[in-house]
């Protein structure tokens, strides 16, 4: 299974934002974390060791995803600059010695390691599988492809256009559908419209909990038992108790986040204990099936 192979992730982070003024779209933070690294947690939680981000460089990314995250994500550049996708592309799969390569855009709040884990089980039948909002389009840039499959693909391809290059290649279209009260996983920030669409899903929702009810919730908590709020990072518990309860079942969330509160208590880091909890997770189906 492309699951279970080695797997890179190329992130299309140089884009002009056209629609967005020239805004530096990737460093845009909706819910606190900007968007490259909300793409780029999401690409490690599913199990990728190594992610190409194709933009400029940030130096500022290890604050934002800690420095575990931060060792697997080398930078580079497309020629010319923001020369469009498909030269971005090129450029990061230079870098790519993975067998499989998920193919992102960096303006994805919302996406999660489960929803990449799918879609790496689903291409693993053939060379590449696409991820289709609820209307049935394609989104091109939230798929996995086999790495020797896209760049015999590339070689030959004089276009500009990602669906000329990947509508030819032989793939599964896969429909994850956002549970009730979630956001949508595939909603891009292309326009200030979108923007303001994630900023109101943060603001009020994460993992299908009301931010006020919770933000209220938490700081209650936290004063009841003389814990500073700000070492609780709910959006990488919330998504710690999604993976259990979807990958093992519902009870394994709240003791699963359970035994993450005492390793954290126990000096280890939240983060990576989470993304090492959510990686034995995503294999329990397999091994316990």
């Amino acid at each position: 299974m492309a699951a279970e192979q080695p797997v890179a992730a190329i992130v299309l982070a140089g884009g002009q934002a056209r629609r967005l003024d020239g805004a530096d779209k990737p460093g845009i933070k909706i819910g606190g974390l900007s968007l490259v690294s909300a793409v780029v947690t999401a690409a490690i939680r599913s199990g990728v060791t190594h992610v190409v981000v194709v933009g400029p460089d940030r130096p500022d990314l290890a604050d934002e995803v800690g420095e575990a995250v931060r060792a697997h994500v080398e930078f580079t550049r497309e020629e010319p600059p923001g020369g469009g996708p498909v030269p971005a592309l090129r450029a990061g799969l230079g870098l790519v010695t993975e067998r499989w390569v998920l193919l992102l855009a960096a303006d994805l709040p919302f996406l999660s390691g489960a929803v990449l884990r799918h879609l790496r089980s689903a291409a693993a039948s053939g060379a590449g599988a696409v991820l289709v909002d609820d209307a049935g389009r394609p989104q091109w840039l939230l798929s996995c492809w086999r790495t020797a499959e896209l760049r015999a693909a590339l070689q030959s391809y004089p276009g500009t256009s990602l669906r000329g290059l990947f509508a030819p290649i032989p793939h599964a279209d896969l429909a994850v559908l956002a549970p009730p009260g979630e956001p949508p996983y595939w909603l891009d920030c292309d326009t200030p419209e979108d923007l303001a669409t994630a900023g109101q899903w943060a603001r009020h929702h994460v993992g299908g909990v009301a931010m006020t009810v919770l933000t209220d919730w938490i700081a209650a908590v936290c004063a009841e038992i003389g814990i500073d709020p700000s070492v609780v990072d709910e959006r990488v518990i919330l998504d710690l108790a999604r993976d259990a309860a979807h990958q093992v079942d519902r009870p394994a969330a709240p003791v699963t986040t359970f035994l993450l509160g005492i390793a954290v208590g126990g000096g280890q880091s939240l983060t990576s204990t989470a993304d090492r909890l959510s990686a034995l997770a995503a294999t329990w189906p397999n091994t316990h099936s």
